[in-house]
C-alpha cells in the first residue's frame, strides 16, 4: 500500500536587522556601537569579581567599506568602549538590564536636549527619556579613568545609594576622521513626569543667577540666587532631610578625597497641581478634536501626566532614585501629607569631574581679588567647597 506524503516547502525566515536610523552619522554609529557592545557582552562569561585590569580595559571595532544600511551608517567608522565589564557591573548595581539599556539607546535615535551647565558640552537624551548622553573632552576621559575604581568602590560600599551621576557607559566614536567622546548616564529627571522648573545649585552667591538669555528659554536653568529669592526652601520633612543630607555628605566627602570641586546639585520640580491642570487642558483639547465622535464618555489620559488623585499613591519607581516628594514634619517618603504644595523633586549631582588644579587655583586668586576674601565665590578648595555646599543644603532642606 502506497503512502502519500506531502512535502512542505519551508522558507527560511531571516532575522530583521536593526537599521540605526538617525539624522546624523555620529548618532547612527553610537546606536550601532551600543548594540554591538551589549551583544558581545552577552556572549562573555562575566567574572564574579572585577580585577584591576578591568579598569584599564577597552574594546575596539573598526568597520570599513560596509554596505549594509549605507543610507544611515558611514562606510568607515570606529567604536571604542572603555572598561566594558566595569560599566556592565555598574548597570547591574543600578538595577538596569543590559537589553533595556540597549533598546533605549538603539530603538530610536537620541535627541538633542538643553545643557544644564556651562561646560559647553553637547547633551542628548534617549528617546524614552531614561538616559542622558554627554560629550566630554579627552581630559575628562582621563579623569574618569583616574576615579573609576574609587567611584565603583563608593557605589558598592553604599549599596548604590548615591546622588553622584550614575555612569553607565563611556565611548569614543570616530566618524569621518573626527573623534568624539561620550559618556552615558541615568537621567536625573523622571521619564514619566514633566519638570516645570529646574535649578543648578552650588551653595555660592557670586554670579549665581540665571542670565536674561537663559530666562528666555522654555525651561530655564535657574541658580542659587534665583532659588533663594523665589523659593528659599524645599519642604521635604525631617525624615527625608536626614536621609538626603546623609547621602550628600558621603558623596561630597568622596569628591573631597579625589580633589574634586565645582559640582552642582541639579534640581527639577514637578508641580502636581500644574500637571493636573495640563492634563485637563489636554483632555479638553482632545474632546474638541473628536468633535462629537462617540468615545464612550472617556478621554485618554496622557501617560506622562497622571491625574492628581493618583499622586497620593504614586510610588517612585525603583529606577527613580533621585525622586523625593514634598512633605511637612517627620512623615515618610511616600506621602505628601500636609505639604503646603504638592511637588515631586528630582535631584542629583552633576559636573563632578573638575579638579582643583593650577587653573582653578588661579581662578580662585583672581575672584578673591575682585570680590573679596569673604565673598562666596564658587572656585574654592574642595574641602571648603564641600563644607559650604553642605551648609547651603542644610539650610534649604526643611
Amino acid at each position: 500500500m502506497a503512502t502519500a506524503t506531502k512535502n512542505k516547502h519551508l522558507r527560511a525566515k531571516r532575522q530583521k536587522k536593526k537599521l540605526f536610523r538617525a539624522n546624523e552619522p555620529l548618532l547612527s554609529v553610537l546606536m550601532w556601537g551600543v548594540n554591538h557592545s551589549i551583544q558581545e557582552l552577552s556572549h562573555i562569561n562575566i567574572p564574579v569579581m572585577l580585577m584591576p585590569d578591568d579598569f584599564k580595559a577597552f574594546s575596539k571595532v573598526k568597520v570599513d567599506n560596509q554596505y549594509f544600511n549605507k543610507e544611515n551608517l558611514p562606510s568607515h567608522f570606529k567604536v571604542k568602549e572603555y572598561c566594558p565589564l566595569v560599566f556592565k557591573n555598574l548597570r547591574e548595581r543600578f538595577n538596569i538590564d543590559d537589553i533595556d539599556y540597549m533598546n533605549s539607546l538603539t530603538r530610536s535615535q537620541p535627541v538633542n536636549t538643553d545643557s544644564p551647565g556651562r561646560s559647553g558640552a553637547r547633551f542628548l537624551m534617549s528617546y524614552d527619556k531614561r538616559y542622558v548622553i554627554k560629550t566630554i573632552e579627552s581630559e575628562e576621559v582621563a579623569q574618569m579613568h583616574h576615579l573609576l575604581k574609587q567611584y565603583h568602590q563608593h557605589i558598592v560600599e553604599n549599596h548604590s545609594e548615591t546622588l553622584l551621576p550614575h555612569y553607565l557607559g563611556m565611548y569614543r566614536l570616530t566618524v569621518e576622521g573626527t573623534e568624539t567622546y561620550l559618556v552615558v548616564m541615568a537621567n536625573i529627571f523622571s521619564h514619566k513626569l514633566n519638570v516645570h522648573i529646574k535649578y543648578d545649585l552650588k551653595g555660592s552667591t557670586v554670579d549665581r543667577q540665571a542670565s536674561d538669555k537663559e530666562k528666555a528659554k522654555e525651561l530655564p536653568t535657574y541658580k542659587d540666587n534665583d532659588f533663594v529669592k523665589e523659593r528659599e526652601t524645599l519642604k521635604i520633612g525631617e525624615t527625608q532631610k536626614e536621609r538626603l543630607l546623609g547621602i550628600l555628605k558621603r558623596d561630597s566627602d568622596f569628591l573631597v578625597t579625589l580633589n574634586l570641586m565645582d559640582y552642582s546639585l541639579l534640581l527639577g520640580v514637578h508641580d502636581v497641581e500644574r500637571a493636573e491642570q495640563e492634563d485637563m487642558e489636554t483632555e479638553n483639547q482632545s474632546g474638541d478634536d473628536e468633535d462629537g465622535e462617540d468615545s464612550g464618555g472617556q478621554c485618554a489620559t496622557p501617560p506622562d501626566s497622571p491625574r492628581i488623585k493618583d499622586f497620593e499613591g504614586y510610588e517612585v519607581e525603583e529606577r527613580e532614585v533621585f525622586a523625593i516628594k514634598s512633605a511637612n514634619g517627620s512623615v515618610g517618603p511616600h506621602y505628601f501629607a500636609d505639604a503646603p504644595k504638592k511637588e515631586i523633586y528630582f535631584m542629583g549631582l552633576i559636573d563632578i569631574l573638575t579638579s582643583y588644579d593650577a587653573k582653578k587655583r588661579a581662578a580662585h586668586a583672581a575672584k578673591t581679588v575682585k570680590h573679596g576674601a569673604a565673598s562666596e565665590i564658587s572656585t574654592v578648595k574642595p574641602k571648603q567647597y564641600a563644607r559650604r555646599f553642605m551648609d547651603f543644603m542644610d539650610k534649604v532642606l526643611v
